[in-house]
């Protein structure tokens, strides 16, 4: 029977697998909006079941009136269950196994775990489609902002022709502050870890793996693609300086972390499909210099539409708690649709782009001796590979044993020169660190 079926008193109601930070955010938001998630959703939101690892543990909510359940994947197969919402994470173990028992059962599910969406999305969209059911996940992108419905639905009469943004809370808190304090990366990620913006073993965040995760899902979301996570090229923040976040705004340019994805059309051949994440020179004019702090933000350029701008909370319990009840409203109104926007069916298998081609301005930051010489053969690595020097700057560092920072601003070219650029230079004596490339995000 669909929910469409039931009476429209009869009560949703919602087995609740993982009460860390945001399942205690889901309880609150339902007791504290109940009336109000009522009248939305057509009939009461009501969690009947939950489960976690320690049963002991005070999460700040009463958990007393609910049915506790040791073994989640259970949860599914429960007859006074409709909805099945999985917020343990991890990409497979018991969270995939939930999902999983869930809609094979025919239970819609709502998930906050980009991880395994971006590993296991497609064949948990075949598993919804075979029995009919709701496969939610906005959590799982930008924490409250609505982008997934955004792009699913918002922007569902435009072709669209680029997708990018910030998506990692974590990064963009230390780059943005390395910008207000001129502190350095290590010290600023302590403190991002003691106000509890930074987990204890942060990398997946700071080596970008987080926003791949997002971006993957976006782009299978915005364009029509299989979910390919393994084709996401990642560079982290861990390498950027305070040196180069001052050399940034002395150009009139913030650091952030983008993530980005667009389609590039072939001549009569296949689309080629373009996902990466790195850090960018963003200049102050454009809407993203100004998201500091832990926050989110989205960007989707339609054809019709023209440039969108989601922002807002990326993470939290309140903002992603918000995200998990609205997919629960939508299922409680029995709208189910294709998970990523159209059937999996009909999902494209795009390569990855190859992208030496395309045209950019680059800063590049290089660490060397300081002895005569260096900055010449930099600059004629430079013209040997076409690359065309736009600004330099020379900065001696009195305390690194006198090492020089070069940095410089290229002309816009292609991609592949500043690459052969470089590799003219590897194993260079003059060089003592590996050069940091950071391109200048176009507006």
């Amino acid at each position: 029977m669909k929910l469409s079926d039931s009476p429209a008193a009869k009560p949703l109601r919602i087995a609740l697998a993982g009460l860390g930070t945001v399942g205690a955010g889901v309880i609150r938001l339902l007791e504290t909006n109940r009336d109000l998630l009522t009248a939305r959703a057509g009939r009461p939101l009501e969690v009947v079941a939950v489960s976690a690892r320690d049963r002991t543990k005070d999460r700040g909510v009463d958990l007393s009136r609910f049915d506790w359940v040791d073994d989640m994947a259970a949860m599914a197969q429960r007859e006074d269950v409709d909805v099945v919402v999985e917020l343990v994470g991890g990409s497979d173990g018991p969270a995939l196994a939930l999902a999983r028992a869930a809609l094979e059962k025919g239970k819609p599910l709502v998930t906050a775990n980009k991880a395994m969406i971006a590993h296991h999305g497609l064949a948990l969209a075949e598993l919804a489609e075979a029995s009919d059911v709701a496969l939610k996940f906005e959590a799982a992108v930008a924490g409250g902002i609505p982008v997934v419905k955004g792009l699913r639905e918002g922007t569902a009469a435009n072709a669209l022709e680029r997708i990018y943004g910030i998506l990692n809370g974590t990064c963009n808190y230390i780059l943005s502050t390395m910008e207000d304090t001129g502190a350095d990366f290590g010290e600023t990620l302590k403190q991002a870890q003691l106000l509890g913006y930074a987990e204890a073993d942060p990398t997946f965040d700071i080596e970008g793996v987080d926003a791949a995760h997002k971006l993957a899902i976006l782009a299978a979301i915005g364009f029509g693609a299989k979910v390919d996570f393994d084709s996401v090229r990642v560079t982290g923040i861990t390498r950027v300086q305070a040196a180069d976040i001052a050399q940034a705004d002395t150009l009139g340019y913030v650091i952030r972390l983008i993530a980005m994805t667009d389609i590039e059309q072939g001549d009569g051949s296949e689309p080629t499909l373009l996902q990466r994440v790195r850090p960018c020179l963003v200049s102050r004019e454009h809407p993203l210099a100004s998201v500091d702090g832990p926050t989110n933000a989205v960007v989707a350029e339609g054809n019709f539409s023209g440039r969108l701008l989601f922002q807002g909370a990326g993470a939290g319990d309140g903002p992603t708690a918000s995200a998990v009840v609205a997919d629960l409203i939508d299922i409680a109104r029995d709208e189910v649709g294709a998970p990523f926007s159209i059937p999996v069916a009909q999902l494209k298998s795009m390569p990855p782009t190859e992208s030496g081609h395309r045209m950019e301005r680059t800063y590049i930051r290089f660490t060397v001796a300081d002895r005569p010489g260096v900055l010449a053969e930099i600059t004629a690595a430079m013209r040997d590979a076409g690359v065309s020097i736009e600004s330099l700057i020379q900065k001696g560092r009195e305390d690194d044993g006198g090492e020089v920072l070069v940095a410089m601003v290229t002309h816009e070219g292609p991609e592949r020169s500043v690459r052969e650029a470089l590799a003219l230079l590897e194993g260079s004596e003059s060089l003592t660190a590996p050069p940091l490339v950071l391109p200048i995000l176009r507006d």
